[in-house]
């Protein structure tokens, strides 16, 4: 079985499409390393770049893709809702096919140090590629996000796995980046229908993540999924924003439940389902009737759920 490795950066950038389409040209840029998707959001300012195919091949793409973002992306000029430390916020590279998830960290690992001695900037290790159980969460990692990576910086607990260790100018531009490995995890916006306050929106979409989200712990928790709510100006609504990092616990039409229940305790409805980025086959399969879940009900906003351009199995080279 010929190996392939995925890589799903995030950067942050989602409006500037010179610098998006610079960042795309780059990964495609390396022989044997395949671009499978992009998703571009402008409220978010984030860009999800999708890519597989050999594992050296994908992890030089992925190098030449931080090393464009890093030229192209300021720092100290970006803002967007979506939280971020760094010009290529997190980079994580997922196991597909004869590779394992152990291979894939120590990748990881070598990438990180490459970006960090190459590149001048930090670099945070996390998931399988963590140094330390408490640099295991992408939020651990992230926390403070770029606004407080200078004082993160000073903490001799959060001194960056690789690359500089201090504060400087490049630093400022670049911020830092978090890089590691991961199986599959799903990135899933759940719609709320807008009740003609945003404000309230806002705040229902906030207390749903927190019900639902497993940190919380609480009566509602789902194991896995990670939550946050927050309004996107050009749909003109307010979303639940989940990260389902463990798909086997919590599968898409669970998750989409879950969500439509906590809305209702809220007076509050789902009217549909954004999927950012590629989701394995499986995930679907497991839904049962993906039409209840509203998957191309932002297609007026021109982001249809094509399913040839969503699973990572039909667009993979064969």
């Amino acid at each position: 079985m010929t190996p392939v490795l995925e890589c799903v950066p995030n950067f942050s950038e989602g409006r500037d499409e010179k610098t998006i389409q610079a960042i795309v040209q780059s990964v495609g840029s390396v022989p044997g390393a395949y671009v499978l998707h992009v998703d571009s959001g402008i409220a978010a300012n984030r860009t999800v770049v999708t890519f597989a195919g050999a594992p050296e091949a994908v992890v030089e793409a992925a190098f030449r893709a931080v090393r464009t973002a890093a030229e192209r992306i300021d720092m100290r000029h970006q803002h967007g809702e979506h939280p971020r430390i760094g010009a290529t916020d997190v980079l994580p590279l997922v196991p597909v096919r004869g590779i394992d998830l152990e291979t894939a960290a120590r990748l990881a690992r070598q990438l990180a140090e490459r970006v960090g001695q190459e590149l001048g900037i930090p670099v945070y290790c996390y998931e399988s590629a963590a140094a330390s159980p408490e640099r295991k969460s992408l939020e651990a990692c992230r926390r403070g996000q770029y606004e407080g990576l200078r004082e993160k910086m000073s903490d001799p607990r959060w001194k960056p796995d690789y690359g500089p260790q201090e504060w400087s100018d490049t630093v400022a531009r670049t911020g830092a980046s978090v890089i590691g490995a991961r199986d599959f995890l799903g990135a899933v916006n759940f719609n709320l229908a807008p009740s003609g306050d945003p404000v309230k929106d806002i705040a229902t979409a906030k207390a749903i993540a927190r019900e639902i989200r497993a940190a919380t712990r609480g009566p509602w928790s789902l194991p896995g999924v990670k939550a946050i709510g927050w309004w996107i100006e050009e749909y003109g609504m307010a979303q639940v924003s989940t990260n389902l990092t463990d798909l086997h616990a919590t599968g898409l039409g669970a998750a989409y439940d879950a969500v439509s229940a906590a809305a209702l305790r809220h007076r509050a409805r789902v009217i549909g389902t954004e999927v950012i980025g590629l989701l394995p086959a499986w995930v679907l399969d497991d839904v049962g009737d993906i039409d209840r879940l509203g998957l191309d009900s932002l297609r007026p906003f021109g982001r249809p759920f094509d399913p040839d351009r969503k699973i990572i199995e039909r667009l993979l080279p064969h």
